[in-house]
């Protein structure tokens, strides 16, 4: 076997020392780029030679993506580091402030912003410690009327969201309420302006007053508050959106007055974990860091089929009692069988008062059920809902509102043609 040739490097070498600041980058943006993936990198690249671009790009990729999610920032971070001037214009662009109508928009691609913070962390620091010239001229424009920062921030995709953006969206996720009407019994109770007549009681009291009645009472319908159950994935592809969803789980959890009876919390990925107790905290990261250590397959595979027989069996009785409505929150890739699957679907939708799906792949507008666990699940929901962004997740009030909306349920069964 021939032995690979020696790295044709100059005699103070510095792609130690690069790839070691590539990994730094790759860390700020959120992959696990530890020293131990940096040493292993540098050995893999002396290993592989530094003859063609393409492979050196393979070689890093196979030594710092432990994911497949990772991939997409990877190769964004590396185009940019690694010298290509008009992907490093566009970086720079993406940070800089811009009046819209300007110049065109542009959707920024998943990750794009966190690879660009990344990387040019600081850039706008320096640039304001610059010493101003004579030839400056400060122009001052009129923001008043464009969109505040808020607004926009409400319609951001969370995956595109940078990190100071990401921290402020969890502020606002933090102020949404999430009410639901009152649940209508059968049993009655005492009400001096309810609509029946008491006659029971009416009696009771004549009898007391030697047979003369001297008031009718009243009575109407119990009203009592229903529990929320909420069912999140947290494997790879949606654990942006399961951070986010949490939150606002925590949030709702904490609200007095909200009207719910209990939230009780679920996660899975490749088993279910019951996180319940944790979002009872008053500390919102101290009950998503108790909540993340118990979940032990966060950001890991997917088995939907596999968790929710085991919510059916082992919690349905005991959470969905007294008609509860269910927030099941994932994309529906699965790796299980579609048939065990939409058994347990049917199963945990005939257990729940209200079942609605929140699925973040409705933010593509060309979405389709081909996914055979999408397919398998839409038929068993009362309502599919977007779930990608805070305006969607604000929008769920809507769903519980209206017993009739469905969301996108509708046009997406007209697709499977059912």
């Amino acid at each position: 076997m021939a032995t690979l040739p020696d790295l044709d490097l100059p005699e103070d070498p510095k792609l130690g020392h690069n790839i070691t600041h590539f990994a730094r980058a790759l860390r700020k943006a959120g992959l696990p780029a530890g020293p131990a993936r940096v040493v292993d990198a540098i050995r893999a690249v002396e290993a592989a030679g530094f003859g063609e671009k393409r492979d050196f790009y393979f070689t890093l990729q196979a030594c710092f993506c432990t994911r497949p999610e990772h991939r997409e920032v990877f190769g964004q971070i590396f185009r940019l580091y690694w010298r290509d001037p008009r992907y490093l214009e566009h970086m720079i662009a993406m940070l800089t402030p811009s009046v819209r109508g300007v110049a065109e928009d542009r959707v920024a691609k998943a990750g794009e912003k966190r690879a660009a913070e990344a990387l040019l962390d600081g850039v706008e620091r320096e640039a304001s410690e610059l010493p101003e010239t004579e030839d400056e001229v400060e122009i001052e424009i009129d923001a008043s009327k464009t969109a505040s920062g808020q607004e926009r921030l409400r319609t951001l995709d969370f995956e595109q969201m940078s990190t100071p953006e990401m921290a402020e969206a969890k502020r606002l996720i933090a102020k949404l309420s999430l009410p639901v009407p009152p649940i209508v019994t059968r049993r009655m109770v005492a009400d001096r302006r309810g609509p029946l007549p008491d006659w029971r009681r009416t009696m009771r009291q004549a009898a007391r007053m030697g047979g003369e009645v001297q008031d009718v009472s009243r009575k109407a319908r119990r009203r009592r508050y229903p529990n929320l159950v909420a069912l999140c994935d947290i494997s790879g592809s949606m654990s942006q959106y399961s951070r986010a969803v949490l939150h606002f789980l925590h949030a709702v959890a904490n609200e007095k007055g909200a009207g719910w009876a209990k939230v009780h919390a679920f996660t899975f990925g490749t088993r279910l974990t019951n996180i319940s107790r944790h979002l009872m905290a008053r500390d919102v990261d101290a009950a998503l860091a108790a909540a993340g250590a118990e979940a032990q397959d966060w950001e890991g595979g997917t088995r939907i089929g596999a968790c929710l027989h085991n919510f059916n069996r082992d919690w349905s009785r005991r959470v969905l009692g007294q008609g509860a409505v269910v927030l099941l929150i994932t994309d529906g890739l699965d790796r299980d069988p579609s048939d065990a699957l939409a058994a347990e679907m049917e199963r945990l939708h005939l257990s729940a008062r209200r079942l609605i799906w929140v699925n973040p792949l409705l933010r593509w507008g060309g979405f389709a059920p081909k996914a055979a666990g999408i397919a398998a699940m839409l038929p068993h929901v009362d309502a599919l809902r977007a779930g990608h962004n805070i305006a969607s997740l604000a929008g769920l009030a809507a769903a519980l509102g209206r017993p009739e909306d469905g969301g996108e349920k509708g046009r997406l069964m007209a697709g499977l043609g059912r």
